[in-house]
């Protein structure tokens, strides 16, 4: 009897202990920053990334590996620890395109898309990132110039790079993806070579902006210069337009004068005669002259304007007394 209890004792207390077993094992939680990836017998089975109290199989049927789905930081040739920044110049010491050494340093924001190969297709998914994180960089700086890599070129560089790194992390398959690739630092290697580089620098900037400032002086000059041809143009228009609204006058007067004189030609061209003479000699008295030769009378077809009106009556009448 006193082992059949001890057997029922034990029996009861394995049950329980499979019991507890069952109960703690077949239900985990997934938080909203997590996902999960649930193994039978060791085999990937299924990714889960909503949130929440989930049910599976006990242990040591299924296990559950918990991977966080948030953004990471891969630093490359420094390391940020409590404020604190130590720089690794070994890892970032690079040759550009135009035989020159740099140091560059980047931030590579990655997150982990794929559990399955995260957790088995690499021992260490992280390294693999920073190996090609290096092999990236160091290729496009290699293709880049120097004048590039420290100036203007940078976002091109960060651009290339990221494309270049996320399509070597795709042909290796470790369940990452490049959200993005920042440069934090290129410079020189030493001060020397950094005051020269500056001068050049500076001189270039010069240059840039002599250059700008021709632009813009030339562009005024062109400006004013078509403001001008405008003008002249307008001018010319208009004077155009005068001179053609002037002739158009001029052949209705003749066609006028040709009308009277086809109507009275004698009476026509010594009124013409007359009018011309007027014109071209505003100033001079006309004296009609007899055929012989001496004088009968004048006939002033404008009065004296140097002489009061009574001085010129009186000239008038002494001609009529004669």
């Amino acid at each position: 009897m006193s082992m059949r209890r001890i057997m029922a004792g034990i029996g009861i207390v394995v049950g329980s202990a499979i019991l507890l077993v069952v109960l703690f094992t077949s239900w985990y939680t997934v938080d909203e920053s997590e996902q999960a990836l649930v193994l039978t017998f060791g085999e990937a089975n299924e990714t889960i990334t909503e949130s929440g109290l989930k049910f599976k199989l006990p242990w040591p049927i299924q296990q559950v590996e918990i991977l966080s789905k948030e953004t990471f930081s891969l630093q490359f040739g420094y390391e940020e620890e409590g404020g604190e920044i130590k720089s690794f110049p070994e890892e970032t010491v690079m040759i550009t395109g135009d035989e020159n050494i740099v140091l560059a340093d980047l931030v590579v924001q990655w997150k982990i898309t794929e559990p399955r190969d995260f957790l088995f297709n690499a021992e260490d998914p992280e390294e693999v990132l920073f190996d090609a994180t290096s092999a990236s960089i160091r290729s496009i700086i290699g293709s880049s110039t120097i004048d590039a890599a420290l100036t203007s070129g940078k976002a091109e560089i960060e651009a290339e790079t990221r494309d270049l790194l996320a399509s070597l992390i795709e042909k290796y398959e470790i369940g990452v993806s490049i959200q993005a690739v920042q440069l934090q630092d290129v410079e020189l290697p030493n001060q020397e070579v950094r005051k020269a580089f500056t001068a050049v620098t500076d001189a270039r900037e010069t240059m840039i902006t002599k250059e700008n400032e021709a632009k813009k002086y030339q562009s005024q000059k062109m400006n004013e210069a078509k403001g001008e041809v405008k003008a002249i143009a307008s001018r010319a228009e208009g004077e155009k337009t005068s001179r053609i609204e002037q002739a158009r006058g001029d052949v209705a007067v003749f066609n006028k004068i040709l009308t009277e004189y086809q109507n009275n030609p004698d009476i026509t061209r010594q009124r013409l005669t007359l009018e011309t003479l007027e014109q071209v000699l505003p100033e001079t008295k006309l004296y009609i002259m007899n055929d012989d030769g001496n004088t009968m009378k004048y006939l002033p077809l404008q009065p004296d304007r140097q002489q009061p009106p009574a001085v010129a009556e009186e000239s008038e009448e002494s001609a009529n007394g004669q």
